[in-house]
């Protein structure tokens, strides 16, 4: 399994020089199976980017997976090149929401007078499946899903291959219990033994009295979560807009700090950051 980030921001793309280190694009992840079977996750700013690449190499078969369609998680569709390319063939798997379904999450990227070219207008081929609380393969990759505690609801994901087990669940209040969210229990339970989980850490704990109910977790939960199940590495994910490099950078070191002598590994997420899994652990 390989995994590569293409965008770690949450709620809007930033830039600038203070941003340089984590980037500033908003949610993009490609996960890769050793059959080289790819599953995109979320269709963030950072998309943009990975879609030239796809393009250029003409690997234009694959699989799309949401979170949930909030604005950040799919604002880079409409730019996202391959599915300007007749030979493009995407299956989205996504879980509806209200009246929307899977279709609707990328379709209303492209609503007039939103964007000047309807999604009926594109030249890719799709499938829609909907995809609430299953299980599914996509070649060698085993994708279980869980919901998310955060406001209009979402799915985390875990994915499984060769014994090797990565766990992203971003947009994820632990501190707080949305409609439809998972327990804390069960949390751990989906996560228990990951090599590898990214979980969402937007706030430090002083910051959270005031956020409560906003969707996002602390480092300080995060790290709890990590530890209750006994994962082997924690990325920290989704930063704050307004977070600089040198405030991810203390966190980080918070987050060093709070899981105290266990073996647990920590990080934050850092744009174009890429993992594989080889035989012992994740290397970062």
């Amino acid at each position: 399994m390989q995994i590569k980030f293409w965008g770690a921001r949450g709620s809007v793309p930033v830039s600038g020089k203070e941003f340089l280190k984590y980037g500033g694009d908003t949610t993009c992840v490609e996960v890769r199976s050793s059959r080289n079977d790819l599953i995109i996750v979320d269709a963030g700013t950072g998309i943009r980017h990975l879609g030239k690449m796809l393009v250029k190499k003409d690997d234009l078969k694959f699989t799309m997976l949401f979170t949930h369609s909030h604005w950040d998680h799919i604002i880079g569709f409409p730019f996202f090149a391959p599915i300007y390319n007749k030979k493009t063939e995407i299956t989205v798997f996504a879980c509806a929401s209200g009246k929307e379904d899977a279709r609707d999450i990328v379709a209303k990227t492209m609503r007039p007078p939103g964007f000047p070219i309807k999604f009926e207008e594109i030249s890719a081929s799709f499938r829609f499946k909907n995809f609430c609380g299953l299980e599914a393969r996509v070649g060698g990759l085993k994708i279980s899903s869980i919901p998310l505690s955060h406001p209009n609801n979402g799915y985390g994901y875990k994915f499984e291959e060769n014994g090797r087990t990565f766990v992203f669940l971003t947009d994820n209040e632990l501190g707080f219990s949305h409609e439809k969210a998972a327990r804390f229990n069960e949390y751990i339970e989906f996560c228990r033994g990951a090599d590898l989980l990214v979980h969402d850490a937007e706030y430090k704990n002083e910051e959270y009295p005031r956020k409560i109910s906003w969707g996002h977790s602390t480092v300080k939960d995060a790290v709890n979560l990590a530890l209750k199940s006994g994962v082997k590495t924690l990325g920290l994910f989704h930063h704050n807009q307004d977070r600089t490099d040198k405030e991810i950078d203390s966190m980080t070191r918070r987050a060093e700090k709070l899981k105290g002598d266990s073996n647990l590994k920590v990080f934050a997420v850092y744009q174009n950051q890429e993992i594989r899994f080889p035989k012992l652990a994740p290397t970062i």
